[in-house]
Order: structure tokens, then sequence, then C-alpha cells
């Protein structure tokens, strides 16, 4: 959508290509983003969030005229997922934001995912790997299978 193509047309070409499910709500609701939430906040900070711990706002409401504003003021629109422990508490997030067109998380397009963390010593550090797929979906779940026997 980012490059003028309106919804209908991104989620067929990302449904084709095995990056989007048949019925794409998890996708474009949040509700994919916000169990990667769940699972990083249990296996990163040792915390077990629950659905209503975290907000979640997917990107049907997201039209091609946000992303042409976002443009013109050099930013873009991401679904951007945030596990915030900053203030002493956990403040999860899944939600469209606008970013800095310099942000590492505004060139993350395709199939790719990318992670931030934010640490004391060295500040952002930005990991970016592919996230969807069928080749990608595949070794996930060999992956895990291969865990499950190993660390049973």
């Amino acid at each position: 959508m980012a490059c003028g193509k309106n919804y209908q047309e991104v989620l067929q070409s990302a449904q084709k290509l095995g990056y989007a499910e048949t019925d794409p709500t998890g996708d474009v609701e949040g509700y994919d983003a916000m169990a990667k939430v769940k699972i990083l906040a249990r296996l990163a900070l040792g915390i077990a969030l629950k659905e209503n711990d975290i907000f979640r706002e997917g990107i049907l409401g997201i039209t091609r005229n946000k992303f042409r504003e976002a443009k013109a003021i050099n930013k873009c629109v991401k679904l951007v997922s945030t596990i915030d422990t900053s203030n002493g508490g956990i403040k999860a997030s899944v939600k469209p934001e606008l970013l800095d067109a310099s942000n590492p998380l505004a060139g993350v397009n395709g199939n790719l995912n990318a992670l931030t963390f934010t640490t004391d010593l060295l500040g952002d550090v930005t990991i970016i790997g592919p996230g969807a797929g069928k080749q990608e979906t595949g070794f996930a779940v060999i992956n895990g299978l291969i865990n499950i026997f190993l660390y049973r």
C-alpha cells in the first residue's frame, strides 16, 4: 500500500506468496503479532502476559492516503509490537505507528520481521530476518519439533 496499491491487491499478493493466511484476520488485526509479544515477554523477560494485557490495533484502518501523508513528512507507517518495562511496570502493545524514515524498522518490508532490543550499554540493537512464507514456516516447525525432542 505504501507503493500506491489498494488493500485488496496487497492482501491477495501476500496470500499468494504465503505471507498471509487464507483467513487474514490474525495478520491484519494484529493477533499473530500479539502472540509473538506474549512469547517474547515469556522467553526474554519471564513475564506471562495475557491477551487483555496487550493493547492491540490492526492495520485495517490504514489507508493509502495515510501512507502518502507519512511519506510527505519523511515517515512511514508500520505495525509495531512493543514491550516496555522502563517505568517499573510492563506496557505491551501491537499497533500501527508512524516511524522516522531513519528508524531501522522503516526498511523492514515483504516477509521480513525485525526485533529491536534497547540495551543499557549498546542502546538499540536491531536484528532483521525472514518471518513469513512457506519455507520459513516449514523450517520453524521442524526446528520446534527438534527442540521438543532434544529438550523434553
